[in-house]
Formats: C-alpha cells, structure tokens, sequence
C-alpha cells in the first residue's frame, strides 16, 4: 500500500515571515534542521546582538582547550542556600528561626572565585567572538547555529553570576544593617545592595588577586551613598513634610476663607486709616454702606441701603451708588498695592479676588 504525503504549500508571506525567525532556513552543517525558536527565545536572542558583549579578559581563555580545563577540569564549587533570605524583614531569623549563620553557608576560597570568575567571563567571551563573526557576515544575522551558541553561552553566564550573587547576599545585608539609614527604607537599601553587587559581579578581575568580598563592598557602599544622596536632593527639592490637612476635603474652602477674612480686615483698615485717600463724602458712604466703625461694627446695626444712605447725605440713591464704586476702586488699588503685593495692572484674577474681599467684608458686617 502505497502512503502519499501531501505538504501544505505556504502562501510567500508566510514564507518570508518563517525566514526572517532566527533557527528557521537552510539546513545546518550537522545536516540536520535548526529548532525553532520561540518568541521568547527571538527576544533574547534580539537583546544580546543589540549591543557588543563585554568581559574581563584573559589570558586562560587563549590556552588550547580552553573550554575543557575552565569547566570540565575546574573543581564542583557548592552552591549556596537562600532559603533564609528575607530582605524586607529587620530581623530576618524571626519568621522562620534560622539565622544567616546557622543555613548553610558557602564562603568561597580565592581560588573558587577565581574558578567561577573565569567560567563567568569566558561565557562573555564566546558571546562576543560570535558577535564578531556575525558582523563581519554580509548579512549581519545570526546562522541557526549561531543563535544557538549565543543563547546556550548566554544562559551558562547568567547561571554563574547567579550563584556568585547569591553566594554574597549575606554580605548585602550585613552591610545595610550596618549603614542604617533612617530617612532609607530597609527594603530599599538592600535593593539598591543588591543592584550593585549584580554590577560588581561584571566589573570583577579576579586576575588581579584580591578577594571578590573586597571589590563588593565598596562598590555597595557607593550605591548606599549615591541612595542616601538622591533622597537628601528629593527632600531639598520638596522639603514640604506631610500634611494632614491636604487629606481634608474641605481644605481649600478653609484656605478661601482665611484669605477673605485677612483681606476684609485690611479693607476695614484701609478705610479706617483713609490709606485710599477717600473724600469725606466717600468714606462717609462706605462706612454707612459696610457698617464701619473704630471699635468695630454694632452687632445690632445692619448696613445701610443705598437709599438711606442717600438720605443722610441728601443724593439719590444712583448717586450714593457712583460714589460708592469709585471708593471701592480706590480701595481696590490700595487692596492691590499693600496687601496683594501688585501694580495697578493686576491681572483679572487678583482683582476679582479683591472685590471678593470687599463683598467678603459687607457680608460678614451684615450677619
């Protein structure tokens, strides 16, 4: 029985599409067909060619064999416990009654850093000798077997520097409970800790001969430093602590009042004073108008209408009305000047808030 197979033609957009994913196209040197990568793997794949690879150099990555004597040769360093690591906790032995001292730490020894430094930068290493060769292709893109490589020595060099990082985090913490800060969270300053032990972790030569706890340390030190800092500018730059009364609603209805009784009481002083250079006629309006008085308005006396205003000094009541809003106007200017701190060109704002002010002073005289 003869078995037929009938292959799905691709239209030549899909076509196009499946050659530009990386790990799809001709068949590789092993003769066989390159996976296919995932949508994750493209990402990663895409971050690592979008800048040049740095590392620490060597000359251990030069030697014949190199890849054998770094990893299949290098000595098994044990791998540290984190089960007690709990950085936004004080005291991180209450929850679970263990200390940092009794878990199962791994100090390393300088040669076993050595050991983990080189593995960690000759992974970087590959990553940029295969960057070179891709961009000195004609194409510029990564062979299936390329992207392969880059990921796999990808991926080992982000394995090591873990565990160098989670071999030290003791160190971070032992170091953020010495430098207390109390303007800094705790949380904070281990994570700001931690950042820099990450950076510390790429800058390290552990050819050099010294001691990676050494190096980490002032590089954590720095970034308590620089986080100390950033907070002391944050606060010169809004040095306004917290206020309860910003949470009520009805803050600026209180605002809006304090400003109206202080500009009604130097209204009153105004007038009293003749600070406007009010004519006897003007101010005597004013004061029947607003129930003005040295010793303070008479509780039982209510302002005078424009009409009987208009009787005492013997005018019309339109009359009492013209000489009224040019006091108010001299009152204005003056209000402006002292009070509000402008020229006689304040903007619309500033002069309705003043004529607020008087209507504020009529108002609070007629209760």
């Amino acid at each position: 029985m003869t078995r037929t197979t009938t292959k799905r033609q691709l239209k030549p957009r899909d076509q196009m599409q499946r050659r530009r994913r990386v790990g799809v196209g001709p068949q590789t040197g092993s003769g066989g067909y390159a996976r296919r990568l995932s949508d994750r793997d493209e990402a990663l794949l895409k971050q690592i060619l979008s800048k040049p690879q740095d590392y620490i150099d060597s000359p251990a990555f030069y030697e014949d064999d190199a890849a054998t004597k770094i990893y299949d040769e290098a000595p098994d360093i044990q791998k540290p416990d984190t089960t007690w690591y709990h950085p936004v906790m004080d005291d991180i032995s209450a929850q679970r009654g263990r200390t940092v001292k009794s878990a199962q730490q791994v100090i390393l020894t300088g040669a076993e850093e050595k050991v983990l430094f080189h593995q960690f930068n000759y992974a970087r290493h590959c990553i940029r000798e295969i960057q070179k060769v891709i961009e000195a292709s004609p194409s510029r893109q990564p062979t299936p077997d390329q992207a392969e490589e880059l990921l796999r020595w990808h991926r080992l060099a982000e394995r090591i520097r873990e565990q160098i990082a989670e071999t030290n985090l003791a160190l971070v913490l032992a170091m953020a409970k010495r430098t207390r800060m109390s303007e800094v969270d705790f949380a904070d300053l281990v994570s700001e800790g931690n950042m820099a032990l990450l950076r510390a972790v790429d800058k390290f030569d552990a050819g050099r001969g010294y001691k990676f706890s050494t190096y980490a340390c002032r590089a954590i030190l720095k970034a308590f430093s620089r986080q100390g800092m950033k907070l002391s500018k944050y606060r010169q730059r809004f040095p306004t602590d917290f206020d309860p009364k910003l949470e009520r609603s009805n803050y600026l209805e209180t605002k809006r009042a304090d400003f109206e009784k202080d500009a009604a009481d130097e209204v009153r002083r105004i007038v009293l004073d003749n600070r406007a250079d009010l004519t006897d006629v003007e101010r005597t309006v004013i004061e029947y108008r607003f129930n003005l008085r040295e010793d303070g308005p008479i509780e039982d006396e209510k302002p005078m209408t424009l009409e009987q205003v208009g009787q005492i000094i013997g005018v019309t009541k339109e009359r009492v009305r013209q000489i009224q809003n040019k006091a108010m106007e001299k009152i204005r200017l003056k209000l402006e000047s002292n009070f509000l701190g402008v020229g006689e060109g304040a903007e619309k704002a500033k002069e309705e808030a003043a004529k607020q002010a008087a209507e504020a002073l009529a108002g609070s005289n007629g209760r």
